[in-house]
C-alpha cells in the first residue's frame, strides 16, 4: 500500500524534502513549510497511514508505517531526500533514518525524541470517542462538543481539519480513530534499534514543551551522533503552527546549507 502524498516539484535534478505530520494530523499541517521549501527544492508531503487520505491499516506498527512511506517514495522515484517530521511523524522519520539510512540525506525532527512516552492524549481520545458522528448535522455541533470537553479551541480546530463527509454523505474522521485509540500504547513506544544514523540531524524543541528534555540528550546522541539542536522561544509542542515563520526559516536554512 502507498501513502497519499502531495507533491510540489521543479525538476529531476533538484533535491527532495519529505514532510511528515504528527498524530491525528495530515499532510496539510505542513503546507506553509512546503511552500517555503518549494521555492528551491522539490517537496513531497505525506499523509501517515491511518491519517488524511492514506489507506487505513489493521494494526499500528512502526515497520509497516515506515515501509509504506518508503514504498511511496519509490513509487515517485525519489531515491534520497531531506526528511522533516513533527511528533509522531518525527518518530517515523527517525525510524526510517535508522533502518534505511541510504535514503536519508538529512533529518529535521520537530519536538520529539527517540524514547517511549507516557500517555498524553487520554482527554483527546475520550473526546473523540464521545462524538457520535451518526447523529450530528453540521460541523459546528462537533466543534461545540469538543470545545466543552477539551477546553482548548486550538486542539478542537486541529481535530476538525480531519472531519469530512465521505462518499455516502456521512460525517467521518479521516484518521483511523478506532485503530489509533486501540493501539495507542504501541505508537507512544519507541522500538529498540541498535543502529545509528550518522548524517546531519537537527532537533527543534519548543521552549515550553517537555517532549524533549535534558535527560534525553544521551539517548539522542547515541542514535544520532551528529545531532544538533535549536530551541524555539515562545512555543510548545505545536511549534510549527505557533511560530511558522521562525520554524520554516530554521528548517530552510538547515537544508540550504547542505545543498549549496
Amino acid at each position: 500500500m502507498l501513502c497519499h502524498a502531495k507533491i510540489t516539484a521543479h525538476d529531476d535534478s533538484s533535491s527532495w524534502a519529505v514532510l511528515i505530520h504528527g498524530l491525528f494530523g495530515s499532510a496539510d499541517n505542513l503546507n506553509l513549510l512546503a511552500k517555503t521549501l518549494s521555492s528551491n527544492i522539490n517537496v513531497i508531503q505525506i499523509d501517515l497511514p491511518d491519517h488524511g487520505k492514506s489507506p487505513h491499516t489493521t494494526e499500528f506498527n512502526f515497520n509497516t508505517y515506515c515501509d509504506m512511506i518508503i514504498d511511496t517514495l519509490h513509487h515517485y522515484q525519489i531515491k534520497t531526500a531531506h526528511f522533516v517530521g513533527h511528533s509522531l511523524g518525527g518518530k517515523m522519520t527517525m525510524h526510517i533514518a535508522l533502518t534505511y539510512p541510504e535514503i536519508v540525506t538529512s533529518l529535521v525532527i520537530a519536538d520529539i525524541a527517540p524514547v517511549s512516552y507516557p500517555h498524553r492524549h487520554q482527554t483527546v481520545l475520550h473526546a473523540l470517542a464521545s462524538v457520535d458522528l451518526t447523529t450530528i448535522t453540521n460541523r459546528n455541533e462537533v466543534k461545540h462538543h469538543l470545545d466543552n470537553l477539551l477546553n482548548d479551541e486550538g486542539t478542537s480546530q486541529f481535530l476538525l481539519k480531519s472531519l469530512y463527509k465521505n462518499e455516502h454523505n456521512h460525517w467521518a474522521w479521516r484518521f483511523n480513530h478506532s485503530l489509533l485509540a486501540r493501539d495507542y500504547d504501541k505508537l507512544i513506544q519507541w522500538p529498540k534499534l541498535s543502529k545509528q544514523y550518522s548524517g546531519p540531524t537537527l532537533f527543534i524543541k519548543g521552549q515550553a514543551s517537555d517532549y524533549i528534555i535534558a535527560e534525553y540528550q544521551p539517548i539522542i546522541l547515541a542514535l544520532f551522533p551528529h545531532a544538533t539542536s535549536k530551541i524555539m522561544n515562545g512555543t510548545g509542542h505545536w511549534l510549527h503552527a505557533q511560530k511558522p515563520v521562525v520554524f520554516n526559516r530554521i528548517v530552510e536554512n538547515f537544508i540550504a546549507a547542505l545543498i549549496q
